[in-house]
C-alpha cells in the first residue's frame, strides 16, 4: 500500500472508444430513450450528425474512470459534471483528472475510537476533464471517499 494521493497528483489517464453500443447501451440501461441517443435518422432530423452519448452514460464513465483509478477502496461521494461537445460513434473519449485536495472525512470522525486506523477515511476532491477529436466533452469535480492506506494509482487493465 502507498499513502493516499496528494493535492496535485495526476491520475492516470482512460482512453474509452465511442461506439454505437456503448451510446446505445447507456441509454437503455438508464431508461433515457429518447431517440437521438439509438436512431441515426431521428437524430439527424434534429441536426446531430449522428446518435449521441446521454449524459447518464458519461457520468457512469467519470465515476468508472475515478474508482478505476483509486482502487477498490474508494465509494463516489459526489458527482458534479457539465457536457460540452458530444460523444459521437467512432470517436474516442480521453478522460484525465486531477486531485484538487484531501481532507478527513468528517462524517466518521465518532467512530475513531471504533474503528481500527486503516477504516479511518479521507475525502479526496478530483477535477475530470473528458476529451474528444471536438474538443471538451465532460468537466467536473468528483468527491471520493478514501480510506487512509490506498493501493497505487492504477494504470488501465
Amino acid at each position: 500500500m502507498t499513502p493516499a494521493p496528494s493535492p496535485g497528483d495526476v491520475l492516470p489517464s482512460l482512453t474509452v472508444p465511442i461506439t454505437r453500443t456503448l451510446i446505445v447501451a447507456g441509454a437503455i440501461a438508464s431508461r433515457d430513450y429518447q431517440d437521438v441517443h439509438h436512431d441515426a435518422e431521428a437524430a439527424r432530423a434534429k441536426g446531430a450528425p449522428d446518435i449521441f452519448m446521454n449524459i447518464l452514460t458519461t457520468n457512469g464513465l467519470v465515476g468508472r474512470y475515478i474508482t478505476d483509478r483509486l482502487g477498490p477502496g474508494a465509494v463516489l461521494r459526489k458527482v458534479a459534471i457539465r457536457l460540452g461537445v458530444p460523444n459521437y460513434p467512432g470517436d474516442t473519449l480521453l478522460l484525465t483528472g486531477t486531485i484538487n485536495s484531501i481532507c478527513a472525512d468528517e462524517r466518521h470522525a465518532e467512530d475513531v475510537d471504533r474503528l481500527s486506523e486503516d477504516a479511518l477515511r479521507l475525502l479526496a476532491e478530483v477535477a475530470v476533464v473528458g476529451t474528444n477529436s471536438l474538443g471538451r466533452h465532460v468537466t467536473g469535480t468528483v468527491v471520493v471517499a478514501l480510506p487512509t492506506a490506498q493501493p497505487p494509482l492504477r494504470e488501465s487493465p
